[in-house]
């Protein structure tokens, strides 16, 4: 099922790890190896989880790389699926020529 609101997931990053750890911003983003104002654009929000933050927050804290990748999957698929109406594309149909065989429909 498609959760139509998910949370992004720094705000998962500082409940479950961050504040559960007692360290501030500036202290976890001298644990990650990482600037405390990039940590806290993405504890905020304002910034997507990349790959190499995941890989450094599973090497620190051994919360999963692949949970916090699916998180901010999740979170874009949501993002996106909210501006849904401002695409506009039809949908692909082949043209109807019945001299001409389909790729899938050649004999095997």
């Amino acid at each position: 099922m498609r959760m139509l609101n998910p949370p992004h997931p720094g705000a998962f990053v500082r409940t479950e790890v961050i504040e559960p750890n007692d360290l501030t911003v500036t202290a976890a983003a001298k644990v990650l190896g990482v600037s405390r104002p990039g940590l806290s654009m993405l504890l905020n929000g304002r910034s997507d989880l990349s790959g190499t933050m995941a890989l450094r927050i599973e090497k620190a804290f051994g919360v999963r790389m692949d949970t916090l990748m699916r998180m901010q999957s999740a979170y874009d698929i949501a993002r996106t699926r909210r501006r849904e109406d401002e695409v506009t594309v039809e949908r692909y149909r082949p043209p109807v020529d019945p001299g001409v065989r389909r790729r899938d429909s050649a004999p095997r």
